[in-house]
């Protein structure tokens, strides 16, 4: 039982760390009043950004930051076209996504091969003398900083003057406008900031686990943010403890061969899928919605 305790919770910390990071940028996007589901192309886009980066200079840290401009561009172009007229931007998000896919498919075939740096981990459980205890305490750099982006992200959105401004372009765009702030280019930065969270959350997935660049690797970890979102009603807080419980659900099946238990395990790795699929059915409802920024009604 300790393994499949200990299994589960390493799993939990290393597979949340992707989920924390697209959901916390598409809190920040989403809270401007502007939805984005090309989060899919954006996390692959990233991936690729940061595995190439690394390959070429040899440093991951240099690869966290290409993957963090790679996903603010494409978060731009998705900005500038939700901000011409008549323009929806779901259609437009879902363009970007296939965009995103497809430009990272064909410029990523020349990476498949080769080793690229990797992002460097904290290994809290020195100390233990049990493997699976020392897995379940290993934590990445980047999971150390989702876990102080969460709470920082919570408190700018209350208490400073630019989490005040998103808020407001978010919840009523008129009343922004009035006070002199253009929402086009607040949206437009958000956007861009959330696609810069993506982007580096997918670098997670290149340079640290699995640790390589492949087609697949991002197994719809883009979509499943924008439910994780809403599990968590728009608050970073949320998104985080949201995200482990995303993680928990995507490392269960290998938590359970760490028992013994192999039956089933192709259904327990799609448990992330099934719960994005109960997430946005309850969601469905008035209820769910509570704690949504007022613009998103209007997908224009």
């Amino acid at each position: 039982m300790l393994s499949f305790i200990m299994a589960l919770v390493a799993g939990a910390v290393r597979l949340s760390t992707p989920f924390l990071f697209v959901s916390l940028g598409e809190t920040i996007t989403e809270k401007s009043g502007r939805i984005n589901l090309g989060l899919e192309g954006i996390l692959v886009f990233g991936a690729l950004s940061g595995f190439g980066a690394s390959y070429l200079s040899g440093s991951a840290l240099i690869g966290v930051v290409a993957a963090g401009i790679g996903g603010a561009l494409l978060g731009a172009i998705h900005g500038w076209l939700c901000g011409r007229p008549g323009t929806s931007s779901i259609a437009v998000g879902i363009a970007m996504m296939v965009f995103g896919l497809g430009i990272s498919f064909y410029l990523g075939k020349p990476l498949i091969q080769p080793k690229a740096p990797q992002l460097p981990d904290i290994d809290l459980g020195w100390w233990a003398t049990s493997p699976a205890v020392r897995a379940a305490l290993r934590i990445n750099l980047l999971f150390v900083l989702g876990l102080l982006m969460a709470p920082f992200l919570r408190w700018a959105f209350r208490s400073t003057r630019y989490g005040l401004i998103v808020r407001m372009a978010g919840e009523n765009a008129q009343a922004a406008r009035a006070a002199g702030y253009s929402v086009e280019c607040v949206r437009l930065l958000a956007t861009m900031a959330g696609g810069a969270l993506g982007g580096i959350g997918g670098s997670f997935l290149s340079l640290y686990y699995p640790g390589a660049w492949t087609e697949g690797l991002s197994s719809g970890q883009g979509l499943m943010a924008v439910a994780l979102v809403i599990f968590a009603r728009w608050d970073p807080m949320r998104c985080l403890w949201a995200s482990l419980i995303f993680g928990a659900a995507g490392s269960l099946g290998v938590a359970l061969q760490s028992i013994g238990i192999s039956q089933g395990f192709h259904l327990f790795n799609a448990a992330p899928a099934m719960l994005t699929l109960i997430i946005m059915t309850a969601s469905s409802s008035t209820s769910g919605n509570s704690g949504r920024p007022r613009e998103l009604t209007v997908f224009s």
